[in-house]
């Protein structure tokens, strides 16, 4: 699972990197960033297969055209990428509705002991990267209409196995524009996901305040005081 992630830096960077431009209205309304904490139902930047010029404020937790209420968005965070292609919810998407999830790192929760420890998982050779996802259009029963977003997971790489069994489908740079082609089938584009070099990962420990949702400050990402900090 893929439960909060952090995106904290600009506008103007995240343009840069993916050659892609924000709706000045969008900004004005959600206003997301910097974001230390992200978590399900935030509201944050993706760059879909539909519009790939721009950047779109979507709410994390998918929400399939069939669901009858937003209270179904929570469970579906997160799609397998071993059962995208079969499960109702996700399979028209990952054909024709597939995103770039920007992110600058992720946390997952090590158990030790009673406890559970966060982790801030990072690569070493991009400062923004980007998750395969895939996203949704809802109308509720009033008429209005909802944009949403999955992040894709897949199993953990060794950088990962010692914290949690899951990660998202982190994309390499070249792998980006080729997920948001229309022209890629859904089979082709889960082939695409492969493990990300782990050479290129980091993890460390951080605050337990990341715990709580309504911390969100920059400390969240400082690594703490631990002389086994840095896993890798």
């Amino acid at each position: 699972m893929c439960g909060r992630s952090s995106l904290t830096k600009s506008e103007k960077e995240l343009e840069e990197r993916f050659h892609a431009t924000f709706y000045s209205d969008e900004l004005e309304r959600y206003n997301p960033l910097p974001n230390y904490n992200v978590a399900p139902t935030h509201y944050m930047p993706v760059v879909t297969s539909e519009d790939p010029q721009h950047f779109h404020i979507f709410k994390w937790g998918l929400l399939p055209f069939w669901a009858k209420d937003q209270k179904i968005a929570y469970k579906m965070i997160n799609a397998r990428i071993e059962t995208i292609l079969e499960k109702n919810s996700y399979k028209k998407a990952i054909e024709s509705r597939r995103c770039l999830v920007p992110m600058d790192g992720f946390y997952e929760w090590k158990r030790s002991g009673k406890e559970k420890l966060p982790y801030r998982i990072v690569t070493k050779d991009q400062e923004i990267f980007s998750v395969a996802g895939i996203w949704e259009r809802w109308k509720s029963p009033e008429g209005e209409e909802v944009y949403t977003f999955s992040v894709i997971t897949k199993p953990p790489t060794e950088v990962m196995e010692g914290i949690h069994d899951r990660m998202p489908a982190i994309l390499l740079p070249e792998q980006e524009e080729m997920w948001l082609d229309p022209e890629l089938s859904g089979k082709e584009a889960v082939q695409l996901v492969i493990d990300y070099p782990p050479n290129n990962m980091k993890a460390y420990r951080v605050s337990t305040k990341v715990n709580s949702v309504k911390e969100n400050d920059p400390t969240l990402i400082e690594p703490v005081a631990d002389s086994n900090n840095t896993l890798f």
